[in-house]
């Protein structure tokens, strides 16, 4: 299939309260990952390294840093015709409510999806870890004259109960689905993975289909769905896939490669600690199908008398006298003398301050942006802005696994100090 015939849907209207505090002032979609990109960059990356370029993207909560980031990174050369074009929550006659959820968000935009030829939709999530080429996802839609392909991955039966589970015919054709079983409705998904292509051994590990939540749809059979025959159905796991099994060719594709949903804290921590690992499960550096992020012109890090063990240092950071270990520093970070990170996720600044600006700080009492003198901080994530002062321990030794302190959160035992957050001289957590 060209995929010149397709239209990319990405959702990113979720209020990610799974991920809070990070979602508090930003869409999910928006939050950094890896140092100097963001969740949103991963979907729209794939998109572009498949050929896919006319991109919708579906806003609604929290959505300015969303859009200011989609405008800043993804221009196309005036000599295409691709994009990526945010399609924000609006109020219609037709419409007078916000997204009530996936199926409703892309109900909702379709007006829109009307007023191109392309007669292929695909609809992606925004919030998912991942490199797919969408190609041959499309090829398998084609070749099987599909109305609906499902993406699909092998899962482990402790894993199994947190998605929409499937079974297949022996062409593929999807003739069960569940969202998210439990007990004797889980057993009775287990299948036989090896006819998707696993190995014995493999399959014997993960006997379960799990829907990743990308699907493949003809645009008349979407529309049918949404405007005919569920015109009130706004999720797609929950409503449209089971709806669409009686009337529809439903397919699934298997994705066998490093896929993660990161909707949760301790998951979006593993995964941006994992690429510190020699051999990443998610690899950023791929030539064949490379991540896209907003150019910034940035300086080479500055690395004074620093010992560094196992981490990622993104550019235009001031890493002084400390000592880093498995951790994974962002854009325009600081760190001065004697301050340990040990697994910590720092996601930098938005700003270089002045020397102007730390004298005022200094003046006020208020810590400079970043992490000052003799800190020693352990599973943590520091968002963006955040200012750590000197003599400042962030250890857990309580092993503490959720708690809301004084400018700081603890979320599945990792330690979270939000965008903007202060963390004052001596302070213990």
């Amino acid at each position: 299939m060209a995929s010149k015939n397709v239209l990319a849907v990405i959702l990113g209207g979720g209020v990610g309260q799974r991920l809070y505090p990070l979602t508090k002032s930003r869409a999910k979609p928006a939050v950094p990952l890896g140092g100097k990109y963001r969740l949103i960059d991963i979907p729209v990356s794939n998109c572009i390294n498949s050929d896919i370029l006319k991109i919708f993207i579906l806003t609604q909560y929290n959505s300015a840093s969303l859009n200011r980031h989609i405008a800043r990174t993804y221009r196309f050369s005036r000599f295409t015709n691709g994009f990526v074009e945010i399609l924000a929550a609006e109020i219609t006659p037709s419409s007078p409510d916000w997204f009530q959820g996936t199926a409703d968000a892309v109900r909702q935009c379709f007006d829109h999806l009307q007023d191109y030829s392309e007669d292929t939709i695909l609809v992606l999530s925004g919030d998912h870890l991942y490199r797919m080429d969408y190609g041959k996802f499309l090829e398998k839609h084609e070749s099987t004259s599909a109305d609906l392909t499902i993406s699909v991955t092998a899962a482990r039966e402790k894993d199994a109960s947190d998605f929409g589970l499937l079974k297949t015919d022996e062409s593929g054709r999807i003739v069960e689905f569940k969202e998210k079983p439990s007990g004797d409705a889980l057993e009775s998904m287990r299948v036989d993975t090896t006819t998707l292509g696993l190995s014995a051994a493999e399959a014997e590990k993960r006997p379960f289909l799990a829907s990743m939540g990308i699907y493949v749809f003809k645009k008349d059979v979407l529309g049918e769905l949404l405007l005919k025959t569920m015109p009130a159905a706004v999720d797609f796991g929950k409503e449209i896939i089971p709806e669409a099994l009686s009337r529809y060719n439903v397919q699934a594709h298997l994705f066998d490669g490093y896929w993660e949903d990161i909707g949760t804290i301790s998951a979006f921590y593993k995964a941006n600690l994992d690429m510190t690992l020699p051999l990443p499960p998610f690899n950023a550096f791929d030539t064949e199908a490379p991540m896209y992020t907003r150019p910034r012109y940035l300086p080479g890090s500055k690395v004074l008398d620093c010992q560094v063990q196992g981490s990622i240092i993104t550019e235009g950071c001031i890493l002084n006298g400390s000592v880093l270990k498995n951790s994974v520093i962002g854009i325009r970070s600081r760190i001065d003398h004697g301050s340990h990170l040990d697994g910590v996720l720092m996601m930098g600044a938005d700003f270089y301050q002045t020397m102007e600006m730390m004298q005022a700080d200094t003046a006020a009492g208020m810590p400079r942006v970043g992490v000052g003198q003799n800190c020693f901080i352990r599973k943590a994530i520091i968002d963006k802005n955040a200012r750590i002062g000197s003599n400042v321990k962030i250890l857990n030794d309580a092993n503490r696994q959720h708690h809301d302190g004084d400018n700081y959160f603890i979320r599945e035992g990792i330690v979270v100090v939000p965008k903007h957050g202060v963390i004052a001289d001596g302070t213990v957590i």
